[in-house]
């Protein structure tokens, strides 16, 4: 049974990212009637950030734990054991002070897990998480794909950096941007979105 790994991290009410993320990732799943659909509202529901506690309990193996360390590492299983499971993960961001919000970084402190989602070898560091499909829904009120102010998109280069690091290779970027421009700028940059949506979908 293939899975579909939805995670919006955008705080606010009038979000763009997230219905255009949410539409994407259901509309897989219609392609796919027998697939899973497990949604991560990182802004609604924000996980805990990572602490000493954390961090020491990560190191040693599971069986020489204390019940405590197996409490502060609960959570960061249950998202690793999702993200193995899904063929297939959507991700919605702003631009906020050109990269990621804070929801979605916290997200990643708790799967990048060595031993677990990418291991040190004698050749170097190897991914994990392999065989994945992502799509990265990132908006923003200026033009960050593209131009004089691409330099200044640090979000799609880390995403993809870090989850190269982590062995997904396969990510998309559906730019909604632009949207500070003016109304017209902005109705053309979501249907431009939502027609890439449903390209995906038709594809799937």
């Amino acid at each position: 049974m293939s899975s579909i790994l939805l995670l919006t991290s955008s705080p606010r009410a009038d979000s763009l990212s997230t219905p255009i993320a949410v539409d994407l990732a259901e509309k897989l799943k219609g392609q796919n009637p027998g697939s899973v659909l497990v949604r991560r509202d990182l802004a609604a529901n924000p996980l805990p950030h990572i602490d000493d506690l954390f961090t020491g309990a990560i190191r040693k193996p599971a069986e020489a734990r204390t019940a405590e360390e197996v409490a502060a590492v609960k959570t960061s299983d249950e998202l690793v054991n999702e993200l193995f499971a899904a063929d297939t993960i959507v991700i919605s961001t702003g631009l906020i002070n050109f990269n990621i919000y804070s929801s979605l970084k916290t997200w990643i402190d708790n799967v990048a897990r060595a031993g677990v989602t990418f291991k040190y070898t004698e050749s170097g560091p190897v991914g994990l998480l392999t065989g994945k499909k992502v799509y990265v829904v990132l908006t923003s009120g200026g033009v960050y794909s593209q131009g004089p102010a691409a330099p200044l998109n640090h979000a799609v280069p880390y995403l993809k950096s870090v989850l190269g690091f982590l062995g997904i290779t396969d990510i998309e970027t559906i730019y909604v941007e632009g949207l500070a421009f003016g109304p017209e700028a902005a109705e053309k940059a979501i249907d431009a979105a939502k027609s890439r949506v449903q390209e995906i979908a038709l594809a799937a």
